[in-house]
Parts: C-alpha cells; structure tokens; sequence
C-alpha cells in the first residue's frame, strides 16, 4: 500500500468521525433540553467534546502525514500529541461543570427529568454509533500505528460505558415515577452524570499520561534493552550501546551506537546497520533507525583507526 493511499484512508476514518459526532451532539442536545435530563445533557456536552476531539484528531492527522523539511527534520508526528494533550483538557475541563451541575441538583436545586422514550432513543443511537466508529477508527490504528486514531477510538469506546450508565440512570428515575416507595430514585439522572463524569476524568488521565509521556520523549519500559538485545544478535555486532528513543505520533525515532571489530570493511560495517535496522522494525514498525558503527580494538591490543561508519534510512 502506498503512502498516499494511506493518508487517503486515514483521513476518511477521521471524517467519518467528525460526521458522526456531528449528528450525535445535535440529537442529544435536542432531546436533553426537552426532557431536561441532565444525563443526556452531560453526555451532549461530552458529544460537543467529541466533536472537537475529532475535528482536531482529522486535522492532526492530515498535519502528521506532511514530510519532514527545513523547520521541522524529525517530521510533523508530534501534533498527534499537542491533539490529544489539548482533547484531555477539554474532557477534564467539562468532567468539572458536569460534577457541579449534578451536585447542585441533588442537594440544592433539584429538577425534573422527564425520561421519555426519545431519551432510551437517544442514549441507545449513541451506543450503536459509538461502537461503529471505534471499532473502525481501532482498525485504522492498529493498520497505520496512529497514536491520534488509537486515542480517539479509545475515546468513543468509554463513550459506550458512559451512556450506557445514563440509561440506567433514566430507568431510575421512570421507576421513581411508577413503582411506589422508590421516590428517592428521581436522583438517579444526576448520580448517573457524575459517574459519566468519573468515566471521562479516568480515560482522560490515561490519555493525558500517554500524551505528556509522548511530549517529553519518554522511552516503552524495556524497549532500550530489547532493541540492544536485537543489534547485538546481528553477526559481527560485539555489544550495543547508548540507545536513545524518541517518538513522534506514529513513528519512532531510533539512535543507537554498536561496536564492530576494528578491521571490519565499511561494506561490513554498513551491511550490519541494514540487518540490525530490519531487526528493530520487527517490534517497532516504521521506526527510523540511525546507528552508528564504533570500532573495538584490534586483536594486537593497539588502537584500532578511528573509522566510524553511520547509516540512517528515512522511511
């Protein structure tokens, strides 16, 4: 598959899911506002959220995909990042009004929700589209490696738990109305939009860990030693050494020093970068390698010469 043909794919899985969003936001917000749910209110604000998200995740994506020129060497893959940092504070900065709106109806202002059938319509529309799109923009993730696709898919997935505990909440509070001594269930719509709330604070926290993670170029637990372990299986590899590892959205970014007998060719040399970047992109696919070739000394014991060779391949 083609590079343009990938971007063209990844692109339409991220359109798909701003019109999505789109029709989901509207839908709630209507239905919220007549039946004065504010589950369904919460979850139409998570919708506006993620709206944003997508329309940022799109714009992320088409920004990523650009080459690396003058201004920019190691490429555009850290707007994927900056996306999802800026997606997390929206969803905890609404996380917050949600836990205030609810916690001033249950204990100071409390209001009638009328759970009708547009609203089980509603919540249940969300759910259908909801594990839709995130299985689609799952595959699309796994397929291209896209951090940004994966963190939106992600996103939509917590999206199916919230709303289904809305609807839990709207059952509450239409038993409330019908089965007697169950009065105390009309507070079941707004203890339902802080768990909402509670959802989104956890799945955002994640996400934001991931994405600062990304940001300040922390290394996979383990990944130094595995990829020294890869280059130093390679024949004519004596040891691996001062490995450095950066990501950038969906490609990493490999440095690595690995040391060669003194009296090797630089035919050997290079040829023994090639073997030790094909084994690193078996665990790290699109990686870009560079790796750069130290000379050991000599069986005499004498200073080898000072040849150094260095091979770094752009994908």
């Amino acid at each position: 598959m083609t590079h343009e043909t990938a971007q063209k794919e990844k692109r339409s899985v991220a359109a798909i899911s701003v019109l999505a969003a789109v029709g989901l936001t509207a839908f709630k917000l209507i239905v919220g506002l007549l039946t004065n749910s504010l589950g369904i209110l919460a979850e139409a604000a998570h919708s506006g959220l993620d709206l944003i998200a997508a329309a940022m995740t799109y714009f992320a994506v088409r920004v990523s995909d650009r080459p690396a020129d003058r201004s920019h060497l190691f490429g555009h893959g850290k707007v994927e990042n900056l996306s999802a940092l800026f997606e997390t504070l929206l969803l905890l900065a609404t996380s917050g009004w949600i836990i205030y709106e609810a916690i001033d109806r249950l204990f100071f202002h409390p209001a009638q929700v009328e759970a009708s059938v547009w609203a089980f319509v509603v919540m249940g529309t969300s759910i259908v589209i909801d594990i839709n799109r995130s299985k689609m923009l799952y595959k699309a993730a796994r397929k291209y490696n896209s951090q940004a696709l994966e963190a939106d898919a992600l996103h939509f997935r917590t999206d199916i738990w919230s709303s289904s505990v809305v609807i839990v909440g709207l059952i509450g509070v239409t038993a409330a109305r019908f089965v007697p001594g169950l009065d105390w269930m009309h507070a079941a719509d707004s203890i339902a939009a802080l768990v909402v709330a509670l959802i989104v604070i956890y799945v955002s926290g994640e996400l934001g860990w991931r994405t600062v993670s990304a940001l300040i170029d922390a290394a996979p637990p383990g990944m130094a030693e595995k990829i020294e372990q890869a280059a130093a299986a390679v024949p004519g590899v004596i040891d691996a050494h001062a490995v450095r590892i950066r990501p950038s959205g969906a490609r990493w970014f490999v440095d690595m020093h690995v040391t060669m007998d003194g009296n090797s060719t630089l035919n050997e040399a290079h040829a023994a970068t090639e073997k030790i970047e094909a084994a690193v992109q078996e665990f790290m696919a699109q990686a870009d390698v560079t790796v750069h070739v130290e000379p050991t000394e000599t069986q005499q014991g004498g200073p080898a010469s000072p040849r150094r060779a260095s091979r770094r391949k752009n994908q």
